[in-house]
C-alpha cells in the first residue's frame, strides 16, 4: 500500500484535484471580497435621451401628481398626431388609437405619442411633419366655436330631450329587438316629434317637461311620444297580418301588435297614449319604418341607408310613400327658434351629428340587426 501512495497513479490524479479544489476556493473567497467590498457594482449610465424625458415630465407636470384638469390638453392634437404616425406606423397609431378609445385620456395618449416621437427624432420625414402640425395648431384661433354646427341642438330644450331619451333607453332597445329595427333610426323619428313639442314656451314645458326632464305625450290629433296618428296605427296593424300587403313584413310578426281585449279603440288609444309607459309608441313606429322599407325592397329602390328618407316617410305616412329612384327630404316644416326645418332634415341630422351615440350607436345592418 505505501508503494502504491508514494507511486505516479497515486501522486498525479491526487495533486491534480486537490489545485483544482484550491483554485475553485480561492474563486469563491476572492469573489465574496469583491462583493463585500463593492468592487462589483456597475457604475451605471445615462440614457442617451434623458434630456427628452425631462422635457415630457416638464411639459405635462409630471412630477408624480395627478392632473385633474385635462381641459386645456387638445384632443384634436392627439388625433392628428395619430393620423400622422399611421402614415409611417400604422401598428403603433393602432395600439395608440385604441387606448385613445379605451381611456379617453388625453393626457396619456398625448404622453404615448411623445414616446414614440422619442424614437423618430432622426427621421426626418417624420419631424419635420410633426413640427409642421404643430405650428398649426398652435396658430388655429382661441376663439373656435364649442356650439354644434347643427343650432337646433344648441338649445336647451335639446339638452332636457337628452336626458330623457336616455330614461327610455330600454324600450326603445326592446322595441328595436322585437322588431329587427335599429334603434337609433327608431330615435330619429322620436327627435322631429319632440323637438316640434319641445317649445321652453309652453306651459307644459315650463311645468312637467324641463323639471322633470320626460318626453311629451301627445292625446289629441296625434299620441303618444312618436305622434302615431290612431287612423296611421290601423293601417299598421292590418299591414302586419295581410300576407299580401306590399307593407307585409312576414309571419313572425303577424302578433306582434295583437290585442288583449275586445276593444281594440279603446286598447289603441291607451297603450299609444301611457304617460308612463313608451314602449307602444316605439313599437309602432318601428314597425311603420320596416313596413315601408320593405315596399321600396320590393319596388327595387332600397331604402335601408336612407333616414332622412324614411323619417319623412314616417312623418307625412303611408299614401305619400312611393317607391321611386329620387325620393325627396322633407315632411312637416317646423320651426326651431324661428329657423325652419324639415322632419326629414332633423332625423338625418341627429342620425349622422354623433349624439347620444352611446346610448344608441349605428349597427352594420339597420333593418333585421338582431336576428
Amino acid at each position: 500500500m505505501k508503494a502504491f501512495f508514494k507511486s505516479k497513479w497515486f501522486k498525479i490524479p491526487f495533486f491534480t484535484f486537490l489545485s483544482i479544489f484550491a483554485l475553485i476556493g480561492a474563486f469563491f473567497t476572492f469573489s465574496f471580497l469583491a462583493i463585500q467590498l463593492r468592487l462589483t457594482d456597475e457604475s451605471g449610465g445615462v440614457d442617451i435621451n434623458n434630456r427628452y424625458y425631462d422635457e415630457i415630465k416638464d411639459k405635462y407636470n409630471q412630477s408624480f401628481q395627478s392632473v385633474e384638469d385635462t381641459s386645456k390638453y387638445d384632443n384634436l392634437e392627439a388625433l392628428n398626431r395619430i393620423i400622422l404616425l399611421n402614415k409611417y406606423y400604422p401598428k403603433n397609431a393602432q395600439h395608440i388609437l385604441y387606448a385613445f378609445k379605451k381611456t379617453k385620456n388625453t393626457i396619456e395618449i398625448l404622453r404615448m405619442l411623445d414616446a414614440v416621437d422619442i424614437h423618430l427624432k432622426e427621421n426626418k420625414a417624420y419631424t419635420t411633419e410633426l413640427d409642421k402640425l404643430l405650428k398649426q395648431i398652435a396658430q388655429s384661433p382661441s376663439n373656435i366655436s364649442k356650439s354644434s354646427i347643427f343650432e337646433w341642438m344648441n338649445i336647451v330644450e335639446w339638452q332636457t330631450f337628452k336626458e330623457a331619451v336616455i330614461k327610455d333607453k330600454k324600450l326603445i332597445d326592446s322595441a328595436a329587438r322585437a322588431t329587427g329595427v335599429e334603434s337609433r333610426l327608431i330615435v330619429s323619428c322620436l327627435v322631429g316629434e319632440q323637438i316640434r313639442l319641445f317649445n321652453s314656451g309652453r306651459e307644459a314645458y315650463k311645468k312637467w317637461i324641463a323639471p322633470l326632464k320626460i318626453l311629451s305625450v301627445e292625446r289629441q290629433f296625434s299620441y303618444g311620444v312618436t305622434g302615431i296618428k290612431l287612423h296611421t296605427a290601423e293601417q299598421i296593424e292590418g299591414h302586419l297580418k295581410n300576407p299580401n300587403s306590399e307593407y307585409y313584413i312576414g309571419k313572425a310578426y303577424e302578433n306582434l301588435l295583437d290585442f288583449k281585449t275586445e276593444n281594440t279603440s279603446s286598447e289603441r288609444e291607451t297603450r299609444l297614449g301611457s304617460y308612463k309607459n313608451h314602449y307602444y309608441s316605439y313599437l309602432y313606429a318601428a314597425v311603420f319604418l320596416k313596413q315601408v322599407k320593405v315596399q321600396w325592397e320590393k319596388a327595387g329602390f332600397p331604402i335601408d341607408h336612407r333616414p332622412e328618407i324614411l323619417a319623412t316617410l314616417f312623418n307625412v305616412g303611408y299614401p305619400q310613400s312611393v317607391p321611386k329612384a329620387d325620393p325627396k327630404v322633407g315632411g312637416s316644416t317646423i320651426k326651431i327658434k324661428d329657423k325652419p326645418y324639415t322632419f326629414g332634415a332633423i332625423a338625418y341630422q341627429f342620425y349622422y351629428s354623433g349624439e347620444l351615440f352611446d346610448a344608441f350607436p349605428f349597427e352594420k345592418k339597420k333593418f333585421d340587426c338582431y336576428e
